[in-house]
């Protein structure tokens, strides 16, 4: 466990037609190189779950690769909407996508139940919204002690969790620091891992705060050098802040689209 290869034979090994694929990064750390891999290898049929899908989550929609996104809020953060994303789910372009709505609280219980091997969480995040009715895997559970109606979510368990971290030894033993959102428990969720590193070095040396993944837990480690931009890498590169706003304009366009594909 906790291979470490390249790139190219992780995804190719791990991501088939048709699978179900988490790429987790919140702000920091996301795996966008990982994103354009998929896109490379023309996979197809993919359900991606991810908490804040951003823009890697828009090219990867907008090449075709996803018929299904279950997700918790959805933007080009900063700047403004997903326009692959819009058009896939308004127009069917390129192709229908169909879409599972929770909240962050409801995502991320998801992933610590799948996490913890259970299967659902409880919470009391969705009173006061109205996407039980629109959610099917949105439920109403009653307390056995208390009598209170809380709202049950089905555990995440992906076919493949992905995630980008700042480094790894030889034996495939990650750190990772900053931000961490939820990479932790998608590693644990998942039935097989890729994780994406700056660099790997001949040993992990401690860091305060630090998340340190063991090797026994990841399937594969991959180094990939600015995996993560445009967004950033504590202690590595900083955010791209003009990449988010030219995706923009490339994003509202079919044919700028179309072209910026054939540039990855």
């Amino acid at each position: 466990m906790g291979e470490v290869t390249t790139l190219e034979h992780a995804v190719a090994t791990l991501v088939t037609d048709g699978a179900t694929v988490a790429l987790e990064g919140f702000t920091h750390l996301i795996p966008v190189a990982a994103g354009h891999e998929i896109i490379r290898q023309g996979r197809r049929d993919l359900t991606l779950i991810r908490m804040t899908p951003d823009i890697v989550y828009d090219q990867l929609i907008g090449a075709g690769c996803a018929r299904k996104l279950v997700f918790s809020w959805a933007g080009n953060p900063g700047v403004g909407s997903l326009h692959r994303f819009r058009d896939a789910v308004q127009r069917g372009w390129p192709v229908p996508l169909e879409i599972e709505e929770h909240s962050h609280a409801g995502m991320a219980n998801r992933f610590a139940a799948g996490a913890a091997g259970l299967p659902f969480a409880v919470l009391r995040g969705y009173k006061g919204t109205d996407l039980e009715r629109h959610t099917g895997t949105i439920r109403p559970i009653t307390c056995p002690f208390t009598g209170e109606v809380l709202t049950a979510v089905p555990a995440v368990n992906p076919d493949v969790g992905i995630i980008h971290a700042q480094r790894a030894d030889p034996a495939g033993n990650v750190q990772m620091w900053g931000i961490t959102g939820v990479q932790k428990e998608v590693v644990l969720a998942s039935r097989a891992s890729l994780v994406t590193v700056e660099e790997i070095v001949p040993e992990l040396t401690p860091l305060p705060g630090a998340v340190t993944l063991p090797s026994w837990i990841t399937t594969y480690v991959a180094a990939v050098p600015r995996g993560a931009h445009p967004s950033y890498a504590l202690g590595y590169y900083e955010r791209d802040n003009a990449y988010y706003q030219e995706w923009d304009a490339i994003s509202r366009d079919r044919d700028a689209f179309t072209e910026w594909l054939k540039t990855l």
